[in-house]
């Protein structure tokens, strides 16, 4: 069955010097190619490819469409587009973005599971939210292997323990091993195995290559949700898939758990502002009126308008003193999660016998 030689990486917030440490590990006869998703703003260009060939012993270079899969280099998505695997070369897509990202690390992931299953090896590092445990779920799945960085080690835990929770990955190391172990695994022969089938993956796959909607499969991407998609407002599906349950829309635009959660929150307060400002103006409108109906000499009027402006402020202020109050509340959590990252980070360090200063050392670009 040949060998590993597939290597998808995603990262997300605090990835960038995980992403770089482990490339620059990489020797130059790596048995492999190394494709990359780093959540970046969709708008301009990146300069992330020659900031990892800086000091890569691999060729690092901006992903094109149509790439063949060629061991021996790494490609980094570019900012607004899937970078997918099709068959033996690379695909760029600007079919609907998953868990509110284009790039997103799940699409890598799935497209590099359909085309060579076992073949694959996935590696997750830092980052928010839980951008790519669906896509390690679609790896394990179809026989490959998944690695992902000690939540201890991660600047940002979310994404690692996101992925170790939705499937069962073989290593859970922090990055400094991780490149032996890609050394190691693309070495390896592969057994002879029977890779199952997945009717789903090769489904999601295709809506977001072909940029068609689940309207043109015969069945909706799972069984409806009762929720609502936030990018396009219809219907979204649940989707069960081993340990992990996720949202897909016939559009094509998917959402983990965290990511729908959190795009909720967000419309919530865009609401409570446009509520805020809605009241206010309309405050200011029936100050106007009063003063209007009092130099008219109508002061029964004027008090009506008047009362109504009064009882509009105190309700805008209440909706901001809410958000101050969540806002208050976001930088308190914010806070006792970098404290504990750090509490995580010593730990590990422990549990691996490095010093401070080899911890800060492997973090020096």
């Amino acid at each position: 069955m040949g060998r590993r030689e597939i290597v998808v990486i995603g990262a997300s917030a605090g990835g960038i010097e995980p992403v770089k440490e482990l490339i620059a590990a990489l020797p130059a006869d790596l048995g492999g190619i190394v494709l990359v998703v780093i959540h970046l703003p969709a708008d301009g260009e990146t300069a992330l490819p020659q900031i990892l060939d800086r000091e890569a012993k691999l060729p690092v270079a901006l992903a094109k469409d149509g790439d063949s899969l060629q061991p021996g280099k790494v490609l980094v998505a570019p900012p607004g587009q899937h970078l997918m695997v099709i068959e033996d070369s690379v695909s760029l897509s600007s079919g609907p973005r998953e868990s509110g990202f284009r790039p997103a690390i799940d699409v890598l992931f799935r497209s590099a599971a359909m085309a060579h299953g076992p073949r694959v090896i996935g590696v997750i590092l830092s980052g928010a939210l839980d951008d790519g445990a669906a896509g390690m779920v679609a790896i394990r799945l179809r026989g490959g292997v998944g690695i992902v960085q000690d939540p201890g080690d991660a600047q940002h835990s979310s994404m690692p323990r996101a992925a170790i929770d939705a499937a069962v990955v073989e290593h859970v190391v922090p990055v400094v091993e991780i490149p032996r172990l890609l050394l190691e695994l693309t070495g390896e022969e592969l057994p002879a195995s029977d890779v199952s089938e997945s009717a789903l993956i090769d489904i999601e796959t295709t809506m977001i290559a072909q940029s068609t909607s689940g309207a043109d499969t015969i069945e909706p991407p799972g069984r409806p949700a009762g929720l609502v998609c936030p990018d396009c407002s219809g219907p979204l599906y649940e989707i069960s898939e081993g340990r992990l349950t996720r949202y897909r829309c016939r559009v094509g635009h998917a959402w983990s758990p965290l990511s729908l959660a959190s795009q909720q929150s967000t419309e919530v307060e865009d609401a409570l502002w446009t509520a805020a400002e809605t009241l206010e103006e309309k405050a200011i409108l029936r100050e106007r009126l009063g003063s209007r109906a009092r130099a008219d000499g109508r002061d029964a009027t004027a008090q009506e308008f008047l009362r109504a402006a009064e009882a509009a402020r105190e309700t805008a202020m209440q909706i901001r003193r809410l958000i101050e109050d969540r806002d208050r509340l976001r930088a308190r959590r914010s806070r006792l999660g970098a404290s504990r990252s750090l509490t995580r980070q010593r730990c590990t360090a422990r549990r691996y016998g490095w010093s401070r200063s080899a911890m800060a050392s492997s973090r020096s670009p």
